[in-house]
């Protein structure tokens, strides 16, 4: 049982054909040490699908205001949003995308207006959400830049969050944070997003939530070139010459800690890495290959740069996997002990 001082996480069970819901269930069956959580969601949903994996949760719908109990294993405080349309595992339904969007709607306001101290993202369906006809919809973490009204912010993953509370089976993966330079991009479209504004925004965000939210004190943050051998000198493309070391000469004069531009293909090895607290990938594809081989399912998404605490799962929906109960818990785990130590350290 958490004491009741423990953050509070509202955590968002996602895309409900997907295993976002029954995450949440299993979590709770589970029990949680590091934070209380309540689930944002369809509580006919959630009663559903754990009938349907054997779990014995008891739901407790809470009002607005109303104070969110202490975590103990096999129940689970829920904030009710409705669903559009009736969910089956595995079949995607584009009426309930604005359900979906809902319920993030739902935990930014209680962060934002201090009801809740962080949220946790289970998975969306990008996909369905565009079919809805969400046109220009890319991912959780623009919609949370855009719903917060912030300039800029930074897509990381980890896969050191908050290690000590990630569970039983936790296997060790590779210490390794890896943000973002671009995130939902097609690829050809990368290069014209580099720019030297950007890259300023990015670095300093980063930086400055390295401290305020991981306790470091100065950063060493190792950024990669664009191209492949960080540009060959200008002979493999003058995006590295042009724009990326010239801002980070700049911001070494700020006081930033800075390595690079670097060679991706050689930075990812354990030499380059000694020290480094954080990488700065140009490109979505770029970076998160290597972590997610480092520690899949045991690694978390966090967005910097928002005025709240939010982690996420380092997975998809998983509609084939929806409603088997063989989803697999270590990345939840992880983000929802990494949200209450982002959310400790920044009360």
């Amino acid at each position: 049982m958490t004491r009741p001082d423990t953050p509070l996480l509202a955590l968002t069970t996602g895309e409900p054909s997907g295993i976002g819901p029954e995450l949440a269930l299993m979590l709770a069956a589970e029990g949680i040490a590091a934070a209380r959580l309540v689930a944002v969601g369809d509580p006919g949903l959630l009663a559903r699908r754990a009938d349907l994996l054997g779990l014995d949760i008891e739901l407790l719908d809470m009002a607005p205001g109303e104070t969110v109990p202490p975590a103990i294993p096999g129940r689970l405080p829920v904030w009710p949003v409705a669903l559009r349309e009736p969910a089956r595992p595995g079949v995607l339904e584009p009426r309930n995308a604005d359900y979906v969007l809902e319920t993030l709607d739902v935990a930014i306001h209680a962060c934002r207006t201090g009801r809740a101290h962080g949220m946790v993202t289970a998975p969306l369906h990008k996909g369905v959400i565009l079919d809805a006809g969400h046109a220009g919809f890319t991912g959780h973490t623009e919609y949370l830049r855009d719903a917060c009204g912030a300039e800029e912010v930074v897509m990381v993953l980890a896969t050191d969050a908050a290690l000590h509370a990630a569970g039983p089976d936790w296997r060790g993966a590779a210490s390794l944070r890896v943000a973002l330079a671009t995130t939902h991009l097609p690829l050809r479209d990368v290069a014209e997003a580099i720019t030297a504004e950007g890259l300023t925004r990015v670095l300093r965000i980063l930086d400055a939530d390295l401290t305020r939210w991981f306790g470091v004190a100065r950063p060493r943050i190792a950024v990669c070139g664009l191209n492949p051998h960080a540009g060959e000198g200008g002979h493999l493309g003058h995006e590295e010459i042009e724009i990326i070391e010239p801002t980070l000469a700049a911001l070494r004069d700020e006081g930033l800690t800075l390595d690079g531009p670097l060679p991706a293909d050689t930075l990812f090895t354990p030499r380059h890495l000694a020290g480094v607290d954080a990488v700065l990938a140009m490109y979505h594809d770029q970076g998160l290959p290597v972590l997610k081989y480092s520690g899949f399912g045991r690694a978390a998404n966090i967005t910097l740069g928002l005025p709240l605490v939010r982690t996420s799962v380092d997975h998809g929906t998983a509609l084939d996997l929806a409603g088997t109960g063989r989803a697999d818990l270590g990345s939840l785990r992880v983000a929802v002990a990494l949200a209450a130590e982002m959310a400790g350290r920044g009360a």
